[in-house]
């Protein structure tokens, strides 16, 4: 039996070469593909929080005919983000001659306002803006 001391550096007399079975199938992905990118940007969007509406928000876009496309849905959440970003908590984000306050904490629309009920309004509570 080998005697083996503590603090001593053994090495194997041959080299360690891993075990191939020729049963054993070893898929490779092409060095062009970007599926690991692909999945990487799928998994990065599932994640982000998701723009929620107040109850009072859902009345003020119903009472004022306000109907947001995909697109708008879009940008608001990518506003949010971006002042989640820079630290906001509460925000006003302008888009299209609407105006939505957003508690960008809780990822969700407090209200939102059509250009008509934008006169004469002061919004306080805020500490951003975001125009998209």
């Amino acid at each position: 039996m080998a005697q083996f001391k503590i603090g001593n550096s053994y090495y194997p007399k041959s080299p360690i070469l891993p075990n191939h079975h020729p049963s054993r199938k070893i898929n490779h992905v092409p060095p062009n593909s970007n599926s690991f990118a692909q999945h990487l940007q799928d998994t990065l969007i599932q994640q982000q929080p998701k723009l929620k509406f107040s109850q009072h928000a859902t009345a003020r876009l119903e009472e004022r005919g306000i109907d947001l496309s995909t697109d708008q849905m879009a940008r608001l959440q990518d506003g949010m983000m971006k002042a989640k970003e820079k630290g906001s908590k509460e925000s006003l984000l302008l888009l299209e001659g609407l105006a939505f306050v957003v508690s960008v904490k809780n990822n969700t629309v407090i209200t939102a306002m059509d250009q008509k009920t934008m006169n004469d309004q002061i919004i306080t509570n805020i500490d951003s803006a975001v125009i998209l």
